[in-house]
């Protein structure tokens, strides 16, 4: 039999033999140092580098590799993420990417991302510093939007999950919170209301929700892409007439295909008028109210009942930092806040605190997003953010202006923020629709630029979003001169 004090160092011996941490703390340093001056490196020459490149057989086979049992040195993992994964990401960090938005990030969200990995806190709940960060960023978006003392907020993974809690508030507040207990009867028969070009996630979040997207109402939209506020009404009274309830009405700040702000303020009348929780979907553009230039298009987004949005697209955080703000914080805890023994509280200690996300969303193991968000907030200053919008806007003002000159090409959709749709056309105006998708692909094997494809009443458009704060009129000018040469090759002509 072991002693007491054996067993205690048979014990530190076993554990000194199993710790994850390293013998060689100084080797350890060094490597590190290594791995940030690489990716400080990467950074600093993007834009000689492609946008995009296929990723070669031999790089793919080496990730259809068995599981690793034993040990391997830091240094020779890291050399396959050089050489194998960095060349080969999905472009969105490049000046030339203007395919999707996306941000660009920053090299001060990539070190708070560096320490928050090495900080490792859950932000379920409990008392930690981590948490009055979070909180702080709840309130310094309160301020941004001019929401009341009352607003609550949360981070989520992007504004896909932000619209589908955005879902089960207005639920709740419709239905009261036995609903969340009982499920939905057949009485209830609940409808929302969007325009037609309202984001995919939307009509997801209804399907998630289990009230289903033949559920939400997609409404027309009018010349300039907003959702047509007669027919929205017109609708509504259709649905009260036949029985339904409508509950919710949900507004774009910046609809994906084309950038369109809706009228928000006349959203919040019939939101009013109709008692129906008035959300916005501001994934794509709610920030710009930071840029002078752009602010009043977002007139009546204070007014809404909750907004979701994306610190990782327009904000420049690294992914992901997706945020829901809510008018009234006791929303979120009578949708989502329950007892459960493990999480008991405490008046005092780590188990007290009187804020606890887990009671204000869906997640209760969180990471530590705010730290990120906090960082890019404070080093670079709310000022900065918007003059760089107000500068991606500028692109694409400009970009539509040369399309508009270029008789090859032809402009499908007004430019409301920094979103630009348009399709080769060919100098006779005749070449086949088709050839777009074709020049997308080339553009992308290119590599010096990389828009997207689109469809914009059934015809196929390309469509240039300009969301990084790298992307310059160098980019601009290889995109249209790229467009230009491919619509004019034969092969690609005849397609």
């Amino acid at each position: 039999m072991f002693s007491l004090q054996e067993a205690g160092r048979v014990a530190d011996d076993r554990h000194q033999r199993t710790s994850l941490d390293p013998d060689d703390w100084q080797a350890l340093r060094k490597q590190g140092h290594q791995m940030l001056d690489d990716m400080f490196d990467h950074l600093q020459t993007l834009a000689a580098k492609p946008v995009w490149q296929p990723a070669p057989s031999s790089g793919r086979a080496l990730f259809d590799a068995p599981l690793p049992i034993e040990a391997s040195d830091l240094e020779d993992v890291h050399a396959i993420f050089r050489d194998n994964i960095l060349p080969y990401g999905s472009g969105n960090i490049h000046p030339g990417f203007m395919g999707w938005v996306q941000g660009g990030g920053t090299v001060t969200g990539m070190l708070a991302e560096m320490l928050a990995g090495g900080l490792n806190a859950n932000l379920g709940g409990r008392d930690h510093m981590p948490i009055e960060v979070e909180r702080q960023i709840i309130r310094w978006t309160r301020q941004i939007f001019s929401f009341p003392d009352t607003a609550g907020g949360i981070f989520l993974t992007g504004a896909s999950q932000a619209n589908f809690v955005a879902v089960q508030l207005a639920r709740c507040r419709k239905l009261g919170i036995d609903v969340r207990a009982t499920g939905l009867s057949d009485e209830a028969r609940l409808v929302a209301y969007a325009s037609r070009e309202v984001h995919g996630c939307v009509p997801r979040a209804f399907e998630m929700s289990g009230i289903g997207s033949d559920q939400l109402r997609r409404i027309p939209v009018n010349a300039a892409g907003q959702i047509d506020i007669e027919a929205l009404e017109q609708a509504i009274l259709r649905d009260r007439q036949d029985g339904h309830t409508p509950f919710l009405v949900i507004g774009s700040a910046g609809t994906v295909n084309t950038g369109a702000v809706d009228d928000l303020a006349a959203l919040r009348g019939i939101a009013d008028r109709y008692d129906l929780h008035f959300h916005v979907d501001g994934a794509l553009g709610a920030l710009g109210i930071l840029s002078e230039d752009l602010a009043d298009l977002f007139t009546g987004i204070e007014t809404c009942d909750s907004l979701a949005f994306d610190f990782h697209k327009w904000g420049q955080v690294p992914y992901d930092a997706g945020f829901l703000l809510v008018r009234d914080s006791e929303w979120q805890r009578q949708t989502f806040a329950s007892e459960a023994a493990y999480l008991s509280r405490a008046a005092t200690g780590l188990a007290g605190g009187d804020w606890w996300p887990c009671d204000y969303g869906p997640d209760l193991s969180r990471g530590f997003r705010a730290l990120k968000t906090w960082f890019t907030l404070k080093t670079y200053g709310v000022k900065a953010l918007g003059n760089a919008m107000s500068a991606n806007c500028m692109l694409a003002r400009g970009l539509a202006q040369k399309v508009e000159r270029e008789p090859a090409l032809k402009l499908l959709a007004p430019v409301a923020l920094n979103i630009v749709c348009f399709a080769y056309v060919g100098p006779d105006g005749k070449a086949p629709p088709a050839i777009n998708a074709d020049i997308v692909e080339h553009l992308h094997a290119e590599g010096r630029v990389a828009p997207s494809l689109t469809h914009l009443n059934g015809q196929p458009a390309i469509r240039a979003a300009i969301v990084n704060h790298r992307t310059r009129q160098a980019d601009i000018d290889a995109l249209v001169q790229g467009i230009l040469t491919l619509g004019s090759r034969q092969d690609l002509r005849e397609c």
